[in-house]
């Protein structure tokens, strides 16, 4: 297991203020003493990366060698959704990521047209809030290239991702709670950001978010939607849900979580 200085720095950090075992992001989003360490080492991280590194910076890569034998689950291993299940069952054949809102082109795209677009593959670091990395080989869509093919709109401003996963109990239950997250487009062009449908080889297993997951690699794990359903481009995020940008940002996490 591999630990990078500021992820070390924010699990101790959350280990001064929280009981010694930690199950999930959701008990680390109880406390507001984690929530304002993080809040403040993310803008640091934020500035530095701008000042320093720059937009196109790219966060680093690794060998064949330093790929771990088990890539963990973060979040939701397995959606507690009728409709992901009806969908895995049929091994997502009627499976279709929906693209639109602020763009001139909007689509509907299976997984073997998204597979048959330009593709890159990166071996990288997943970096979990929680306090533990992994290195994973990613295969996946450049995102630029399918915003490329949709268009952006001019008043587009933000990449908001919709995924299969209800997070406050089942799709009966609190069918209004499924996980989302959102980039700007500043990120959403960066050549590592990718739609992945490939992990170390391997068609994405469920646990990692299949059939297809956001990576974006210089952000922290729970930045890396899973189980994507839309892609919707909008010029705000207040009007979405509780108006912060993601499902953990509107329960008090930043929107920006830089490594």
């Amino acid at each position: 297991m591999i630990v990078v200085s500021r992820r070390r720095f924010l699990a101790l950090a959350a280990g001064a203020v929280l009981p010694p075992v930690l199950a999930g992001c959701d008990r680390l989003a109880s406390s507001e003493s984690f929530n304002g360490t993080l809040r403040g080492a993310q803008f640091l991280s934020r500035r530095a990366q701008a000042l320093v590194t720059g937009s196109a910076s790219m966060a680093q890569e690794f060998s064949e060698d330093d790929i771990a034998d088990e890539f963990r689950s973060n979040g939701t291993a397995m959606p507690d959704s009728r409709l992901y299940r009806q969908l895995l069952a049929d091994q997502f054949r009627d499976w279709r990521l929906q693209v639109g809102g602020l763009v001139a082109r909007p689509a509907q795209l299976g997984l073997a047209e998204l597979q048959a677009m330009p593709s890159r593959t990166q071996i990288t670091r997943h970096d979990c809030v929680e306090g533990w990395s992994v290195i994973g080989k990613w295969t996946g869509l450049p995102l630029r290239h399918l915003l490329a093919r949709v268009g952006p709109l001019p008043a587009a401003r933000y990449v908001v991702f919709h995924c299969a996963d209800p997070m406050d109990g089942s799709d009966l239950q609190a069918p209004g709670s499924t996980y989302y997250e959102s980039i700007d487009l500043v990120e959403a062009n960066h050549p590592q950001t990718i739609l992945a449908y490939a992990l170390n080889d391997e068609p994405l297993p469920v646990k990692n978010g299949a059939p297809l997951r956001l990576r974006v690699e210089r952000q922290l794990g729970y930045k890396q939607a899973k189980y994507l359903m839309r892609i919707e481009l909008v010029e705000r995020l207040d009007r979405i849900r509780g108006g912060k940008g993601g499902y953990w940002e509107d329960l008090g996490y930043e929107w920006y979580a830089g490594i």
